[in-house]
Formats: C-alpha cells, sequence, structure tokens
C-alpha cells in the first residue's frame, strides 16, 4: 500500500468544506484511505497549522476543534506522528484552554520525564522562569 504525505490544506478543505472544488477531492483522497488504498501519513506539525487555522481564520474554540480532530485522526488510512500523543494534547488544549502546540510540547516532556521552560502557566510540568 503507498503512503502519501499531506499537506494542511488537504486536510482544511475536508473538514470545512471549502472551497467545494477541493473539498470534493479531499473527500475522493479521504474515501480511498478509509477503503485502504492508500495510508495518509500526517505530521504532528500539520495537525498544528490545521489546529491554528481552524482557530485563527475559521474562529473555532478548541472544544469544536477537538471534536472534528479527534474522530479525523482515528479514522481508518490515517497514520498521525504519535497519534496518542496528539489526541492527549487536544484534549488537554481544550481542558486547560491553552495552545495545542503547548499541550503538545508538555507532553512530549512529560513523556521523556522532564519539564518545559514556559512563562504559561496553565502547562502542566513546567520549570519556573
Amino acid at each position: 500500500m503507498s503512503r502519501l504525505w499531506v499537506d494542511a490544506n488537504v486536510i482544511l478543505r475536508f473538514l470545512t468544506g471549502e472551497p467545494q472544488d477541493m473539498y470534493e477531492r479531499s473527500v475522493r483522497l479521504m474515501a480511498r484511505a478509509e477503503r485502504g488504498e492508500v495510508n495518509l501519513v500526517i505530521s504532528q506539525i500539520i495537525i498544528a497549522e490545521v489546529i491554528w487555522v481552524l482557530k485563527s481564520f475559521y474562529d473555532h474554540s478548541m472544544a469544536e476543534i477537538a471534536e472534528v480532530i479527534v474522530p479525523f485522526v482515528s479514522s481508518p488510512g490515517i497514520e498521525v506522528e504519535d497519534r496518542d500523543t496528539v489526541i492527549q494534547a487536544v484534549e488537554l488544549a481544550r481542558e486547560k484552554n491553552v495552545d495545542f502546540i503547548d499541550a503538545l510540547l508538555a507532553l512530549q516532556a512529560a513523556n521523556q520525564d522532564e519539564k518545559v521552560c514556559t512563562f504559561d502557566q496553565a502547562i502542566p510540568a513546567q520549570e519556573a522562569l
């Protein structure tokens, strides 16, 4: 089975439904992945970009984003770099009202039994400055 690395724009068109022609093409690609014809590989940085665009441009809350991102990254044919940590970071960002990337960094540090150096008081396992 072939693997395709997916850009944020493809995911955003799929999740937002716009513009229509790109949405339809992204739906066809996702259907191929669901049928097992292709594996779609998505890096953590692409997930971060998708979340940032959904928050900043589309003005979605982290709760709304979590409702679509978690099922998306859990879909058949979708291969996400360290999927469990990404899902935990989405949930942590929603729960603590922090940026996804900060939550991801905190979890990556915690997984190494290390701390994050930050000014953000909402981030767990931090080192004071």
